[in-house]
């Protein structure tokens, strides 16, 4: 598995691929418009990025959108205005993005998409550092049809709507539950990606369904609501990781600690640390060399079994 350690040696890898120094990113003016703090691992990511940007000498020009798209576009057009080097955008959804990348494409400003896509023409943005969301709901599911021998009623607390990490965090998970008919999603409903919106839907996902009788895992498009699970079924008179079982993604701190203590069974990393490559990505833009379409940043699966000490190491 990799270690934060590794991953960020892989980081600062790309750079030197890319024969980038960072004395030259210095002088550079980046925006970089956040869909807000929704999750931990949300938070982490800006401390990441706001952190590498400082390491760089890079004048970062910062904007929590707070979970709205009109924000982020206000924030882009601002960053244009006052003629940055490069943007980086985190799109709370997928769709509404195509005149506001164009603007900034008219301005010869590149746009690096952190940690979510959209539906735009590809020439309308650089390129998109992220995970392969699919891959993770397809990882979540693989994981679950071999824990349950492939029998299990599901219930899945979706993130965002209209997010890409929702859709296709849906989508790989349930490419691969189509394959088992013992396997149902019974419910689906978005918790927001906040642990008070998994709570809350966990909540009626147990009183629907007898008390959680006809439940035997969660499927959490996210860490966060996974957490807010594990309350609701405690206050249900359940034991969460056991009566029901709950798989998630982000790997956050809380989440180790929630597996080490037998509530939550297995949690797929994100990697938050997705500044180092945006920056390489602009500044080689800048140089005139090429660059990929998508900086793939896929982390493994982690189970309980490592959960102790990955809490102990992610939480200094």
């Amino acid at each position: 598995m990799k270690s934060l350690k590794q991953l960020a040696v892989s980081t600062a890898a790309l750079g030197v691929a890319l024969g980038l120094s960072f004395a030259a990113q210095a002088e550079m003016m980046i925006g970089f418009s956040q869909i807000g703090s929704e999750s931990g691992w949300r938070t982490s990511e800006t401390a990441s990025i706001k952190a590498e940007a400082e390491k760089r000498g890079i004048d970062l020009k910062f904007s929590d959108a707070q979970q709205k798209q009109e924000n982020q576009i206000k924030a882009v057009r601002s960053f244009i205005a006052q003629g940055v080097d490069g943007i980086l955008l985190a799109p709370v959804v997928e769709t509404g993005w195509d005149q506001v990348l164009q603007e900034a494409k008219d301005a010869g400003i590149p746009v690096v998409l952190v940690d979510r896509g959209v539906a735009a023409d590809e020439s309308l943005y650089l390129t998109k550092v992220a995970s392969d969301f699919v891959v993770e709901g397809a990882l979540a599911a693989a994981w679950l049809a071999a824990e349950t021998n492939g029998v299990c009623d599901v219930v899945e607390l979706q993130g965002t709507v209209g997010s890409s990490a929702a859709n296709d965090r849906k989508e790989g998970f349930e490419s691969v539950v189509g394959n088992f008919p013992g396997i149902n999603i019974i419910r689906s409903q978005s918790g927001d990606f906040t642990r008070s919106g998994g709570k809350e839907v966990m909540e009626s996902f147990l009183k629907a369904e007898d008390g959680g009788k006809n439940i035997c895992a969660v499927y959490a498009h996210n860490d966060d609501m996974a957490l807010g699970a594990v309350q609701a079924i405690k206050e249900a008179g359940l034991n969460p990781g056991d009566d029901i079982l709950i798989v998630s993604i982000d790997a956050v701190p809380d989440i180790f600690k929630a597996m080490a203590d037998g509530d939550t069974n297995a949690t797929i990393e994100l990697n938050p640390h997705l500044g180092g490559p945006s920056f390489d990505a602009i500044a080689a833009a800048k140089e005139g060399k090429e660059v990929p379409k998508w900086i793939k940043a896929n982390g493994p699966l982690y189970l309980p079994d490592t959960a102790a000490e990955e809490y102990k190491m992610r939480s200094k």
